[in-house]
């Protein structure tokens, strides 16, 4: 066994059923940009997943690109996209958003979670501001399902902000980067169907869920962002063989592979959680996905450092970090093994 390794989800290739895939079709060939007839299976796939048939379907390289693609299409030149402080493009993602001339509006959270009360009493401001033409506009609403913190919104919390951004004409974006990992928690009541219902568009993770890179935009009315294509090539968010994501996607989804695929991970965050307790370590942000979160002074994080892979994920005070130990769909038994046994 390699040294064990909990960095994060996407440090493995793919899952066997993704890369079979792709070598049973290596010398096949087909058209670019996605035009292949495995793209065009797995959007049909993806649909009928989604209980969404007319949905449009973009199969995009990673997961800054198609926020920075889907971000910048749906704004105008004067707004920005309202994001919990602690959101993916707020924090992790150098700047993207920003880079195409929109700010990133952020608010408090919980566990990384927007409180729909919170979004509406920031909007009732915004449009009671007698300054608010000198101000930038808030234009969308950005949410993760995990969030950064693992934690999950309920079907009652996302139907709550669905009707906010509803009652201001706002649209509501999903980044699903962790998606299967939601889909395969116990606790977790949002499927894909309810997403489609109550988002304007989302994507599905790919690369940290399975597939060697790639994710999978769902955009249920596509009149909401016309000539997307485009968008993405203006992005680099293309791939020119598409067909290395349509393959993939479909083997996803072909017969329930991608909401099967998380369960390993949290099988593994679950056994991690208790044994991590026993040995004395402190854990913050508890959830129910695949990460865990645990606060260490400098001394003891680098013993641990020394026998087991593991990122730094914040600074908690002025002598102690969170680190963040990341399952994944491929964290196998031994893995767990050495990491409980290093403790």
């Amino acid at each position: 066994m390699n040294r064990p390794s909990f960095l994060s989800d996407y440090m493995e290739g793919a899952h066997p059923a993704l890369l079979e895939a792709l070598t049973a079709a290596n010398l096949e060939k087909a058209p670019g940009y996605g035009e292949d007839p495995y793209c065009c299976e797995a959007r049909d796939l993806i649909r009928r997943a989604c209980a969404a048939p007319d949905a449009a379907v973009h199969f995009l390289v990673g997961g800054t690109q198609t926020n920075a693609a889907v971000i910048h299409a749906l704004l105008r030149s004067w707004q920005g996209v309202v994001s919990a402080r602690t959101g993916h493009i707020a924090v992790h993602e150098a700047g993207a958003v920003e880079l195409n001339g929109h700010k990133v509006l952020t608010l408090p959270h919980f566990d990384g979670k927007i409180a729909p009360q919170d979004l509406r009493e920031y909007l009732c401001a915004f449009r009671a501001d007698g300054n608010r033409e000198h101000m930038v506009e808030p234009g969308m609403v950005y949410i993760s399902h995990p969030t950064e913190y693992g934690a999950l919104y309920s079907r009652a919390e996302l139907a709550a902000l669905h009707v906010v951004c509803r009652e201001f004409s706002l649209p509501l974006y999903l980044d699903g980067a962790r998606l299967a990992y939601a889909l395969a928690s116990p606790e977790n009541d949002v499927t894909l169907a309810d997403l489609a219902a109550l988002c304007d568009a989302f994507y599905i993770g790919g690369t940290k869920c399975g597939a060697l890179l790639g994710e999978a935009l769902v955009i249920p009315d596509p009149a909401l962002l016309p000539r997307f294509f485009t968008v993405m090539k203006q992005h680099g968010a293309v791939l020119a063989k598409g067909r290395v994501l349509g393959l993939q996607f479909a083997a996803l989804f072909r017969d329930g592979l991608y909401e099967r695929i998380g369960a390993p991970a949290i099988a593994a965050a679950d056994r991690i959680r208790p044994a991590l307790k026993e040995k004395g370590y402190r854990l913050i942000h508890v959830n129910p996905t695949n990460q865990i979160f645990v606060v260490l002074e400098s001394g003891p994080m680098a013993a641990l450092a020394e026998k087991v892979d593991f990122s730094f994920f914040e600074a908690y005070d002025r002598d102690r970090a969170v680190i963040r130990f990341c399952t994944s769909w491929a964290t196998s038994p031994a893995e767990i093994d050495a990491l409980i046994a290093a403790l």
